[in-house]
């Protein structure tokens, strides 16, 4: 007997592809999703979508395939359709699968917001990004700490890191440190969370947006939508941020779908604009006057500051920083190893030459990472070859511009200096005072 479903695979990184799958082709019967593949996160594959969230349609859940294996997969299950799902890669990136999907007889597919965004009953903000790395995090608590001091209740939902497993990830609320070690989070995710907790905030994510959004807004008066990498919004946003970066000038219509973000917002932030070159500011205001021209635009500061700069001066440093800005996010250094500096240090180390295996495969995968150690804990194993790194550089001093208390969750025996970076106005029209008038024109109408 013939089957007429359309048979689908979906391109992913563990998020959007759950998310659209969800969304999308969960209950649907007329199609038949027939693997998952997985990519830029390493460990996340030779797993399954489980049973439990892939409904009854899938009683034996949904195999994720390495993509390397993609081809393969298409011929042998005769699919119809590819549907690409996860972001921050470059246009040319994203055709050079389209081609390698359209060659092998498939048709390849971008799902848009119409029918992946969830219609929350909350007023929601949506900070998003058109690159890894740009300050989305530090930007969304800045305004969960200003709707705070107003008397709004925020409930800040993360775009998802379901890295463990996926069951058990399925809603997830954070409220306390215990709670992402009964978790078992991994370090990326930990950079996400803990200073939302820090802060006094909880914080939301998981697998589910649907059932996460409706546990969400049970208890708030506006939804934060904190994105992660460039990814689309999964809520519905009322109020659109997207950050662009003054220090990679050009990436902004470069990348998928960072790009998409752009054009759909309401304020676009330039970040780091008190380290950027003017010409390279102004460049970024001509190209979202092109093409977002009823964007308000805000310049924003990234201020770095060490906790301790006397520990620092004239010692020799290592320098340790947050782990996806550096990889997928394509920068060479990050908050840590401007702290470093201006901060007097006599030296930074590199690392390279005493990278544990585990390590020494990242700086492998992503040539472009300077003299800098990437706080990578995907995986128990990727945790200790990380400690190894940092012992074996024998350093004066650890500089952490990872948002974590990353000596306390390593366990590591150096003494760690932490590079704090915030966000801050750096021009006449100020980020909140927007925000707070689109506060003022929701309550009125």
């Amino acid at each position: 007997m013939n089957d007429a479903r359309r048979t689908i695979v979906i391109m992913g990184a563990a998020g959007r592809d759950f998310h659209n799958f969800n969304m999308v082709y969960r209950e649907d019967a007329a199609f038949r999703i027939v693997a998952f593949t997985a990519a830029q996160i390493p460990g996340i594959d030779a797993r399954t979508y489980p049973p439990q969230l892939a409904g009854d349609l899938y009683p034996d859940g949904i195999p994720v395939l390495p993509e390397a294996e993609l081809e393969e997969i298409c011929r042998r299950h005769r699919v119809d359709e590819v549907v690409f799902a996860y972001s921050d890669v470059t246009h040319e990136y994203v055709m050079h699968v389209a081609a390698c999907v359209v060659a092998s007889g498939c048709s390849f597919t971008l799902l848009g917001p119409d029918q992946t965004t969830l219609a929350s009953r909350r007023p929601v903000i949506a900070v998003s990004a058109v690159r890894t790395g740009c300050g989305k995090s530090q930007t969304s608590r800045y305004l969960a700490g200003k709707l705070a001091a107003a008397g709004v209740r925020v409930a800040a939902i993360r775009h998802p890191m379901p890295y463990g497993d996926l069951a058990a990830q399925a809603v997830q609320r954070f409220e306390q440190m215990e709670d992402l070690d009964a978790a078992e989070c991994t370090l990326e995710e930990r950079e996400e969370y803990e200073p939302y907790l820090e802060a006094g905030h909880s914080v939301y994510a998981g697998v589910d947006y649907a059932r996460i959004l409706e546990a969400a807004e049970s208890s708030a008066d506006i939804i934060l939508w904190d994105g992660g990498n460039n990814d689309m919004p999964f809520i519905q946003p009322d109020l659109h941020i997207v950050l662009v970066d003054a220090l990679r000038p050009g990436h902004e219509t470069r990348y998928w779908p960072g790009e998409a973000n752009l054009r759909a917002a309401d304020i676009v932030v330039i970040a780091k604009t008190d380290s950027a070159r003017p010409d390279d500011i102004a460049a970024l205001c001509g190209t979202i006057a092109t093409i977002n021209p009823g964007a308000v635009i805000v310049h924003a500061a990234s201020p770095v500051a060490l906790d301790d700069p006397d520990a620092v001066a004239g010692k020799r440093v290592l320098v340790i920083e947050d782990g996806p800005t550096l990889t997928h996010g394509g920068a060479a250094t990050g908050a840590g190893f401007v702290a470093a500096r201006s901060g007097g240090a006599a030296e930074i180390i590199d690392p390279r030459p005493h990278a544990a295996p585990g390590i020494r495969a990242v700086f492998e995968a992503f040539p472009h990472i300077g003299p800098v150690l990437p706080a990578m804990g995907y995986s128990e194993v990727q945790r200790r070859a990380l400690v190894e790194t940092v012992e074996a550089c024998s350093a004066d001093i650890v500089v952490a511009g990872t948002p974590i208390d990353i000596a306390e969750d390593l366990g590591l025996s150096s003494v760690v200096v932490r590079a704090r970076y915030s966000y801050a106005d750096a021009g006449e029209i100020r980020l909140w005072d927007q925000v707070s008038q689109w506060l003022t024109d929701i309550n009125s109408d």
